[in-house]
């Protein structure tokens, strides 16, 4: 079973196909919704050499930019490249 972990937000990449489909209304409503009631479900990142790839959890991970934290929790995934 994984775990979460803490993970620098600064080491996060976020694919270009991804960043395409922010919706910044939505990472400010999680936004608010982490503050009240903290970050309740982990995104999911892969590692990359010396960063993190992020797979799953986009507005999670901005929302918490936006709060201007220095971690997230997050799932380490193995991805297969195919």
């Amino acid at each position: 079973m994984l775990k979460s972990v803490p993970v620098p937000v600064a080491d996060i990449y976020v694919p270009v196909k991804l960043r395409a489909a922010l919706d910044p209304a939505r990472a400010e409503a999680l936004a608010e919704s982490i503050l009240e009631q903290g970050q309740q479900s982990p995104i999911q990142v892969r590692r990359d050499k010396e960063r993190f790839v992020l797979v799953t959890g986009l507005h999670r991970l901005e929302a918490v930019r936006l709060l201007g934290e220095k971690t997230v929790d997050a799932l380490i995934v193995s991805a297969r490249r195919v």
